[in-house]
């Protein structure tokens, strides 16, 4: 993917954001009108903001390739000290605290190819003693593995092989890691597909391919371990995921959604992350970003949908077309608004 061109004069920028602007009203206009014929689609009981829209206590970023800047943010991770872990469409890796104050930056080793889609902070265990950020370096066919200040570990990268074989990789899309110390590599393209890895590195597993029935993927976007379940986003079946990875091989337990602006559908679920559920205190649910719908939107573990977050737009708590999403150690829900080149975090 080329980057953006730079801009060019203030007039013909203003005139593409009034274009944009004037089509996300329409847009905004349609899913509020198709979310009060369904009762309420913006306001279901659970939802993870107290109004309809949902108001961020946070709004930052901007468009721009110094540091603090982005240009098309598509992933993000977050470490147990709750600092962010950005890349955008640079190559560019910068890590920022909760509040958005600028930490560091560095880049991949190789961008002409492609960026990363995919990040992930692999909690410290009993194979490694700190935590390591998981890069799926995309267009390179593997998983780069560094630590969180950016030094490259080369010993536990892994891939590298453009193929279909065993360790070999189409497009990697994300790598995760469970409490066993296995990794979980996911890629498109040719071989729609999730691989697993030993602590080593050692291929042990895959499973998956091209297609709409259940166990298959059409672009397997991000990934979550919880509680021995792999939770996959199928992007393109507009559904989710999950497999029971203790099992040989990993067998599927659940598979739900369908394609729809609707609540409880989906339309290319691009990211996952986890939410401690309430009032059951032992409870876990989904928080899924939506890069059609253009929203997050809250499940139980069973698909049940339990609140909206967002839609189209360029105000404060819409978003343009967004990546990802983390929760930090506040329940706190930071979004990477891609296309507007920002992050809004949402308080519980």
């Amino acid at each position: 993917m080329k980057l953006a061109d730079q801009p060019t004069t203030a007039s013909r920028v203003d005139m593409k954001h009034s274009r944009q602007r004037n089509a996300q009203i329409f847009d905004r206009r349609r899913l509020l009108s198709t979310a009060i014929a369904a009762g309420g689609l913006l306001s279901l009981p659970g939802c993870v903001s107290t109004a309809a829209r949902g108001e961020p206590d946070l709004v930052w970023g901007r468009r721009g390739w110094s540091d603090g800047r982005f240009v098309k943010p598509r992933t993000i991770a977050i470490d147990s000290s709750d600092r962010l872990y950005i890349c955008d469409t640079t190559g560019r890796i910068q890590v920022f605290d909760a509040d958005g104050n600028f930490q560091t930056v560095w880049s991949t080793p190789e961008t002409a190819n492609g960026r990363p889609t995919g990040l992930q902070v692999r909690a410290a265990d009993e194979h490694i003693d700190r935590e390591v950020l998981l890069v799926a370096d995309t267009h390179y066919y593997r998983m780069l593995a560094y630590e969180l200040d950016g030094t490259l570990i080369d010993a536990r990268c892994i891939g590298g092989t453009a193929g279909y074989g065993p360790g070999e990789f189409a497009f990697v899309t994300e790598a995760v890691c469970d409490d066993d110390g296995c990794f979980y590599i996911g890629e498109y393209g040719d071989s729609d597909r999730i691989q697993k890895f030993d602590p080593d590195g050692r291929f042990m597993a895959q499973w998956g391919g091209t297609g709409d029935q259940p166990g298959q993927f059409i672009r397997p976007q991000s990934m979550i371990v919880t509680d021995g379940l792999l939770w996959v986003t199928d992007a393109g079946n507009h559904r989710m995921q999950a497999f029971d990875v203790s099992a040989d091989p990993p067998g599927l337990v659940h598979c739900w959604g369908v394609q729809g602006p609707q609540a409880g559908q989906l339309y290319y679920p691009y990211d996952i992350a986890l939410m401690a559920g309430e009032p059951s205190p032992g409870r876990v649910d989904l928080m899924i970003c939506e890069y059609g719908n253009q929203r997050i939107q809250r499940f139980a573990t069973d698909g049940t949908s339990l609140g909206v977050l967002g839609g189209p737009g360029f105000e404060d708590g819409q978003f343009h077309h967004p990546w990802g999403l983390v929760v930090d150690s506040r329940r706190r829900v930071h979004v990477l608004d891609s296309n507007n080149h920002r992050i809004q975090r949402f308080p519980t």
